[in-house]
C-alpha cells in the first residue's frame, strides 16, 4: 500500500464518528427541546404567604 493511501485512512479513522439518530438536528431545536423537558417536568411554585394584617382596635373584656 503507498504512503498516502495509509495517511488517508489514518486521517479517516481519527475522525469522530457522528451518533446515529443525533446528526442532522440543529443545535438549536436540541436546546428547545430541553427547554421544554425541563418546563413541563418542573412542578409550579407554591403561592407565597400573604402578609398577616395587623389586629384591629382591640377591645377591652368588661
Amino acid at each position: 500500500m503507498p504512503a498516502h493511501q495509509s495517511a488517508r485512512r489514518t486521517t479517516a479513522q481519527s475522525r469522530p464518528q457522528p451518533v446515529p439518530g443525533l446528526s442532522g438536528i440543529p443545535m438549536r431545536d436540541l436546546l428547545a427541546s430541553c427547554a421544554a423537558a425541563a418546563a413541563v417536568s418542573t412542578p409550579p411554585r407554591a403561592p407565597e404567604p400573604r402578609p398577616c394584617e395587623p389586629a384591629k382596635d382591640h377591645r377591652e373584656a368588661a
